[in-house]
């Protein structure tokens, strides 16, 4: 009885749902993830990783005398530039330091004292 029952059971999931055409590739089913990737890649992705290492070469190349803008939105001129730290000048007998990495960018010089 039960080798009859297998028998029954094995032949209804080889002929499939009823009215059903040949087999999807299964390549074709992945083919839209796969290009929703590739989009996310090139138009998310990639840019940020562009952007970082922009960034990154720029926290690198700071040097006394740049004058930059942090995270936090303080405007500065470097006075001196350590290992992870760079020492800012805001005004006259105001010094903070701040990370390497807080500086957001440079500016021009000269913006200090047109502000």
């Amino acid at each position: 009885m039960e080798t009859l029952l297998n028998f029954f059971i094995s032949a209804a999931r080889a002929e499939g749902p009823a009215g059903a055409g040949p087999q999807q590739d299964p390549l074709m089913s992945f083919l839209p993830l796969i290009v929703i990737f590739v989009v996310f890649w090139f138009l998310l992705i990639r840019p940020q990783q562009k952007k970082v290492k922009e960034h990154k070469a720029m926290v690198e190349a700071l040097k006394k005398g740049d004058e930059v803008i942090t995270n936090g939105g303080l405007l500065g001129k470097i006075t001196e530039v350590g290992e992870n730290y760079v020492q800012l000048k805001l005004a006259d007998n105001i010094e903070v330091k701040v990370q390497r990495h807080a500086i957001a960018s440079l500016v021009p010089k000269g913006s200090m004292k047109e502000l």
